[in-house]
This record gives C-alpha cells, sequence and structure tokens, in this order.
C-alpha cells in the first residue's frame, strides 16, 4: 500500500510544479480584458509563433477555446463536419449549436480515430436553400489517445481547403500528438507540432492537460479571426483580469514540459504491458499517454467492484465496461506498478467473481 494517491482519472489532475509556482508568483500581472497583461500577451505571442499563426487569445478552457473557433468560423445556419466521439461535438454540451445555431454534421469514426475522406466529402452540402451551410471540418488530435496519422491530416485538410471549407483543430493534446509523431520521423515535437498546425486555419491548445498547467488554453488563427473570437470570448463571459499568473504557468509548461510528454507515453505502455495477459482484461496498446482497457466475459459487470477495490488501494480511474488510464507528470514508475499490482490482486483474489 502507497501513501500516495495514483490518480490516472485524467492528465488535468496535475499540481503546478515547484518552478512552475515559481514562474507563476513572478509573472507581472494587467488587465487582459483591456490587452493590459503583459504575461498573458507574451503567452498569446508565443504559442502563435510556436505554431505559426498570426495571433492568438488565451481563454479559460478547451470548450471555450473550440467554441470561440466555431462561431467565428460560422454563422447561424452554417454546419461544421466532425466526428462521433470528438470533443467539441460529443463532450462541450452541443455549445456551438445551443449559443450559435450552428449545425453539427457528425461522421463515424475509422478505427484509427479518422473520418473517411468519401464521408467528409459525401457531408459537403450544395449551395441550396434546402441545406445549412457547409463551412467548417473539426478534426481532434490526439483523439482518445489516438494520433492522426500525418498523411490523413494533410489530405483531409486539404479536401476541407478544395470545397471552400475552413480547417479547426481541437488540439487539446496537441504537443502528444506531436511528441509521438516525432517519435516516428525521428523529428523535434515542436518541429511537429508546427507541421500539424499549419493544416489549419486555427487550432486550439490546452495547457492543463499533458502541459501541466492549473487552468486555461488558447485559440490560434488569423488575426480577423483571432478579432472575432474575442467578441465571443466577451460573450461567453471568458474575459479574465488579471489572469497573468496562469498564462506563466501555460508559458513554463511550454518551455519546460513538451519533450517530457514522452515519459508519460512510456508509461502507458508500461502500464498496458503490466496489464497485458490478465484474463478478462483486453488491453488496447496506448500510442500517447492514455490507456483503454476493456472489461470482458464475466469480468464485464465487475467495473464498479474493481474501481472500488483501485480506489481501496490508492488508484483513480474511470470508465464502465471500459476503462480508461491516463498518465501525466505526477505519475512515476513506482504508481504505474502500484495500480498494476491492485488490478492484478483484484482478479488473482477472486473478487472479480464476488
Amino acid at each position: 500500500m502507497t501513501d500516495k494517491t495514483i490518480d490516472l482519472r485524467s492528465d488535468t489532475v496535475t499540481q503546478p510544479t515547484p518552478d512552475m509556482r515559481e514562474a507563476m508568483n513572478a509573472a507581472p500581472l494587467g488587465d487582459d480584458v483591456f490587452g493590459g497583461d503583459p504575461s498573458v500577451n507574451a503567452l498569446q505571442e508565443k504559442i502563435a509563433a510556436m505554431l505559426g499563426f498570426e495571433a492568438a487569445m488565451f481563454v479559460p478552457t478547451g470548450t471555450q477555446s473550440n467554441l470561440c473557433a466555431i462561431l467565428s468560423h460560422c454563422q447561424r445556419g452554417d454546419e461544421y463536419i466532425v466526428g462521433q466521439m470528438a470533443h467539441a461535438y460529443r463532450w462541450e454540451g452541443g455549445g456551438a449549436a445551443v449559443f450559435g445555431s450552428v449545425q453539427p454534421q457528425p461522421l463515424n469514426h475509422q478505427p484509427d480515430g479518422s473520418l473517411a475522406l468519401a464521408d467528409i466529402e459525401a457531408a459537403i452540402k450544395p449551395d441550396d436553400a434546402h441545406f445549412a451551410r457547409s463551412r467548417l471540418l473539426a478534426l481532434e488530435n490526439t483523439l482518445g489517445g489516438k494520433l492522426l496519422p500525418f498523411d490523413y491530416v494533410q489530405e483531409a485538410t486539404g479536401l476541407a481547403r478544395q470545397h471552400g471549407l475552413a480547417r479547426h483543430l481541437d488540439g487539446a493534446r496537441l504537443f502528444n500528438a506531436a511528441v509521438a509523431q516525432a517519435a516516428k520521423t525521428g523529428g523535434d515535437a515542436r518541429a511537429e507540432a508546427l507541421r500539424i498546425a499549419r493544416c489549419f486555419d486555427s487550432v486550439s491548445v490546452c495547457f492543463s492537460k499533458g502541459l501541466g498547467a492549473p487552468v486555461g488554453s488558447a485559440l490560434c488563427g488569423s488575426k480577423d479571426l483571432i478579432r472575432q473570437a474575442h467578441r465571443i470570448r466577451k460573450m461567453a463571459g471568458g474575459g479574465m483580469r488579471q489572469s497573468g499568473f496562469l498564462a506563466a504557468a501555460a508559458s513554463h509548461a511550454l518551455d519546460h514540459h513538451v519533450d517530457r510528454l514522452a515519459d508519460d507515453h512510456v508509461l502507458a505502455q508500461r502500464l498496458a504491458a503490466g496489464l497485458a495477459g490478465i484474463e478478462g482484461l483486453q488491453v488496447e496498446a496506448p500510442q500517447t499517454n492514455i490507456l483503454f482497457v476493456e472489461l470482458t466475459g464475466q469480468a464485464r459487470t465487475q467495473s464498479a467492484a474493481l474501481l472500488k477495490h483501485l480506489a481501496s488501494k490508492g488508484v483513480l480511474a474511470t470508465g464502465l465496461y471500459q476503462l480508461r488510464f491516463v498518465t501525466h507528470l505526477d505519475v512515476d514508475e513506482a504508481g504505474v506498478d502500484h495500480a498494476i499490482a491492485a488490478v492484478r490482486e483484484f482478479f488473482n483474489t477472486g473478487a472479480a467473481d464476488a
């Protein structure tokens, strides 16, 4: 039994590191609603430059970032094409439809998380009064921890451009995608992030997931798009005042926490290897820092009991028939090994049949 809780529910649960707290305490502040917070301005300039855009806007959440993006690209009666399991469609309260009267056109995903090019093309509506106006293709990378193949990203965004659609990326875990892509190409993670971002007209990046900042996302795009997004952020209540404390944490994360995402990916692989071979578990090989484990057979009804057992051992996870484990900077090898032992104990002692 460990005295430390091993929280594998999400990479949003991280605490600021001591160095990050120092950066936050030292941050010069102003009023961001007036455009006068130097730490926010520095962050916006930094992330825009990293991803090859003219401008960026700091927002409290990724949900608000995606909302501002969609409503900046689309007007009432327009439509965006998106995946069924994309966060912007499924997990953000239908904000674009509720607040902007922008209709989603959800498509089924392929096994690798992509949307079939033929499905995207078939979903684009003709210019006819019977139809909503197709205006935007929204992709997500990573999606459920899966890296969208870069060739596919180029093809899908190229197809959208050919049909006059804008292209938005929900890159909440863009830097996880970039690190995984760099591992394939032998390149640099920041260079890969830039390559991915250049395929899109706007990109949302979350700082409070794998990068480990406490709060915040950024929307990157052209100056005109960000100018429009500022108006929407104001309407959505996202204008913050002395938010440089939070921006400084995000800037620190960009400077110090990008390359270390590879450690999280290795830990997810270690967890997958440790759970492999347990009867009643089907382990999906992780590509980044998210591991899905499906309960099968008689174990399928034991998810609640398993989660309760794990919690009693100081391990937190989420799921129903499919469990999700997410590694992050507050988890180490010892924590992963403890989680593996706790799962194995559940199945080896017969608790799964109780």
